[in-house]
């Protein structure tokens, strides 16, 4: 399909590749593949570019090859969203500079770089370049937002420690966009998050003598909750008690977060709710057993809930799960 000077091949494939051959319409279908974004360059009268992405339930994975050029994320676009995004990019060939929080990350080949879309940032490519963009909802890193934000525009290199076990996997991932669109797609896809999780959980354990003791005790309090969540009798009192500290100091952790923690024990279980329902082994598995599963006892009030996080039932997510729906609104 010709749109332009824009070739976009949508094929069997459930990948989507757009090949420009002009600046103006690159700049367009990047704001498009990812969230809006100031898009410059001083080679626009030779520019070329071409994006390949295919993604599963809400984690997508792009690959862009194009000529140098410079994105901003203001705070003018970032304040016509309303969905909270990490990307991370993983640079494949030539360089790239990404600048945000008041931190500079040079990234070369294997190198890999976390940014949140709700905050300022710039990505600057001085050569022509090839990288794998690894987008996704913050809800879905189990870790406290304050933490990983201490990993924005900190390289991580793929060549050591759990860089190494990570960055291979995505590299191979990207190297097979189409199986995102397969039947163990939405699989894959949470895998990626989860080793990017364990990636930031380790880089963040390197750097664990520099934070704070709340900090540390968050990390455990996160883990533990994780680790009971099937559990109906998992709620403050216990948590509290657990890690030998009142149910008034528990409070004050998550309220530093902006949560509670009800809040947070609900959206954990919801999450694992919605993994299951999307994924095709527990195809079979009735919806009350899978909310049982996680601690929801009572199917109407699940059912409820559930709706109001992700805007369909439990049924209807499992129902109306198609491959144009794996990829991200370009609006988000």
């Amino acid at each position: 399909m010709l749109r332009g000077d824009v070739l976009t091949t949508a094929t069997a494939d459930p990948t989507t590749t757009t090949v420009a051959r002009d600046f103006t319409d690159f700049r367009t279908v990047v704001s498009q593949s990812f969230v809006p974004l100031h898009v410059t360059s001083e080679h626009r009268d030779h520019f070329r570019g071409r994006i390949r992405s295919c993604g599963a339930d809400e984690v997508q994975l792009t690959e862009v090859t194009a000529s140098a050029h410079v994105v901003e994320r203001t705070p003018e676009l970032i304040a016509r969203a309303d969905r909270h995004y990490y990307k991370l990019s993983l640079i494949l060939s030539g360089t790239g500079l990404l600048v945000q929080d008041n931190r500079e990350a040079m990234l070369r080949p294997g190198d890999v770089a976390l940014y949140d879309t709700n905050r300022p940032y710039t990505l600057a490519f001085e050569e022509d370049f090839r990288t794998l963009v690894v987008m996704f909802p913050q809800r879905l890193i189990d870790l406290p937002r304050d933490l990983v934000g201490q990993l924005t525009a900190v390289p991580m290199s793929g060549k050591h420690g759990m860089g190494n076990v990570v960055v291979p996997f995505l590299a191979q991932l990207g190297s097979n966009l189409d199986q995102l669109g397969g039947p163990a797609g939405v699989r894959l896809a949470h895998t990626a998050v989860d080793l990017l999780a364990t990636l930031f959980a380790s880089e963040l354990d390197l750097a664990r003598a520099t934070a704070g003791p709340h900090h540390e005790l968050m990390r455990r309090v996160l883990a533990y909750i994780d680790a009971n969540l099937s559990s109906t009798d998992l709620g403050p009192a216990q948590i509290a008690a657990e890690h030998y500290i009142s149910t008034r100091h528990l409070h004050g952790l998550f309220h530093e977060q902006g949560t509670t923690v009800s809040s947070w024990i609900r959206t954990r279980r919801l999450e694992h709710c919605r993994r299951e329902l999307l994924d095709p082994v527990h195809a079979s598995r009735p919806v009350a057993a899978i909310a049982a599963k996680w601690g929801f006892v009572d199917a109407p009030h699940f059912s409820r809930v559930f709706k109001t996080e992700f805007g369909r039932s439990p049924s209807e997510l499992r129902r109306g799960l198609t491959v144009s729906e794996r990829l991200l609104p370009p609006s988000a």
